[in-house]
């Protein structure tokens, strides 16, 4: 009796958390345009704004007419409006993080469905009209796909990420690899704050030091960077 339990616990945990979380980082195709020939990759960046790094990041990318995506932690949104307003002004695209940070494998349906509610209230308030939803850790579950349909929200994960949060990372470190593993349409998720415990202090400095080197770099390569295009998702 009990190896049944277990099983029909693990069947569960399968479809509810993991299927919906491998499907969107494995199998499905970036929002983008893009053919074998193309060097076309997207930029994207999450647990922000931080004052002490989104600006400096946003600097690099005006300085390189580069757009990005950034995946904003709503309650950080609120306490620095300056930056989100920037953000969009400058063309960028703004996506939801959820309200706080908080993984959905461990949370319920409600919590989750007052995360939606109110990070996307939030981020109206403040002038943003949420049409991308990236969850915490990549963590999605049937919940999260029910409440992003419901709220119109397309869903974007990545496929390079250089753990910048890492306590022993180095601008370096996170230089190589980037370089190593961006190709033609990938989606590369890296961080101008950090959230959670893994997260290490003053991480994301190395973060922008990287950035700073990549952008012209990859330009230099005929790479182009680009943002999600409407009806691909």
């Amino acid at each position: 009796m009990i190896k049944i339990i277990i099983y029909f616990v693990l069947l569960f945990i399968a479809i509810y958390c993991l299927m919906p979380t491998l499907y969107y980082l494995l199998i499905k195709k970036p929002p983008f345009f893009f053919d074998k020939n193309d060097k076309k990759v997207m930029l994207s960046f999450d647990d922000g704004p931080d004052p002490r790094y989104t600006d400096d990041l946003l600097d690099i990318l005006k300085k390189n007419n580069v757009k990005a995506a950034f995946f904003v932690v709503a309650q950080k949104a609120a306490e620095n409006p300056d930056i989100i307003r920037r953000m969009i002004d400058e063309g960028h695209l703004v996506g939801l993080h959820s309200l706080e940070h908080k993984d959905a494998w461990l949370e319920s349906p409600v919590y989750q469905k007052r995360d939606f509610e109110s990070g996307l209230a939030i981020m109206e308030n403040l002038g943003c009209k949420i049409s991308f939803y990236r969850a915490p850790w990549g963590h999605l579950n049937l919940t999260s796909l029910l409440l992003a349909k419901k709220y119109n929200l397309k869903i974007v994960l990545w496929t390079v990420m250089v753990q910048d949060w890492e306590k022993h990372s180095t601008s370096k470190r996170v230089l190589e690899r980037l370089t190593k593993q961006t190709k033609n349409a990938s989606i590369i998720c890296i961080h101008d704050s950090g959230c959670g415990k893994a997260a290490a202090e003053g991480a994301p400095a190395q973060t922008v030091d990287a950035v700073a080197h990549f952008l012209p770099m990859m330009l230099t390569k005929g790479y182009e960077f680009v943002l999600p295009e409407k009806g691909i998702l």
